[in-house]
């Protein structure tokens, strides 16, 4: 028997090269209870589906909304003309609009509330509750204006279901930065 790692192995002779194990051995790719070791994540994906906050104020202006897709996820980027603030991120029952609280309805077996810390008084997009065309997306649904109020503005993204998701800022282009949210295709 050859020890590889808290597992024992059988050399390649023999029972354990046909399958089965002699007593006392344990084949590669079983723990040493019999249960088979756990499959890998979609697409190296980690992600979860907690809510993501970043504290932090901007006066810098949201200026656009746009989506793309990917691989593994599909993408919601937030435009915003100067250095993004932070933001918050999660899973709600429903996507209420800021001001009134007034339930925004979304595509999708569940809805995501994206706040960014930075004001919307300038964004006037042309259709609220269409804001990118999403058809054929393979997790997202549709993505809805949901208000600018006291320096926050906030989006609704309609998915396919409750799926990880992750957040982040990326500089650019020029002197502005983008507010990101990837959600995978599955879990």
């Amino acid at each position: 028997m050859i020890l590889v790692g808290a597992l024992l192995v059988a050399p390649a002779t023999g029972a354990a090269a046909t399958g089965t194990t002699t007593a006392g051995a344990t084949a590669i790719g079983t723990t040493a209870t019999g249960a088979t070791a756990a499959a890998a994540p979609y697409c190296g994906i980690t992600w979860g589906s907690q809510p993501r906050t970043v504290a932090g104020m901007s006066t810098a202006q949201v200026a656009g909304v746009r989506t793309g897709r990917h691989s593994c996820f599909d993408r919601l980027v937030i435009d915003v003309n100067g250095d993004a603030g932070g933001y918050t991120v999660r899973y709600v029952k429903h996507v209420r609009h800021d001001a009134s609280g007034k339930i925004i309805p979304t595509k999708g077996g569940a809805a995501l509330q994206l706040t960014v810390n930075d004001p919307g008084d300038t964004y006037r997009p042309a259709h609220p509750t269409n804001l990118s065309d999403v058809t054929g997306y393979r997790t997202f649904r549709q993505v809805v204006f949901a208000g600018a109020f006291e320096g926050y503005t906030s989006f609704g993204l309609g998915v396919r279901a409750r799926l990880p998701f992750r957040v982040f800022v990326l500089d650019g282009p020029g002197t502005g930065s983008r507010v990101v949210v990837d959600v995978a295709h599955q879990w």
